[in-house]
């Protein structure tokens, strides 16, 4: 049984990660921004899950779930923060929000 090297995974989640970066660092909507920190977050998931079957240890596919519930709950957080302030303010961009006293 052939097995996939490491680093057809580690360049996936190279690639992955540097385009969720710059998704966080060039888009301005803020649903667009937390979208692309879950890529950034997913990216580091195939690192782990890889590497975990490179070594042949549980370690990463723990790591990878523990990522996973983190992620379930920042976006969970990230769009009622996010909802809470189109409310408030009526803006979608980063650019836009400058203070977030009411």
């Amino acid at each position: 049984m052939k097995t996939i090297p490491l680093e057809a995974f580690l360049t996936v989640s190279m690639i992955l990660f540097g385009l969720g970066l710059i998704g966080i660092i060039a888009r301005r909507n803020l649903v667009t921004v937390l979208m692309s920190l879950e890529l950034a977050l997913n990216a580091v998931n195939i690192a782990l899950v890889g590497a975990d079957h490179y070594l042949g240890l549980a370690e990463g596919q723990i790591f990878a779930l523990f990522i996973i519930a983190l992620a379930a709950t920042e976006a969970a957080v990230g769009l009622g923060i996010i909802i809470a302030i189109f409310r408030l303010k009526k803006v979608e961009s980063t650019d836009e929000i400058r203070e977030l006293r009411g």
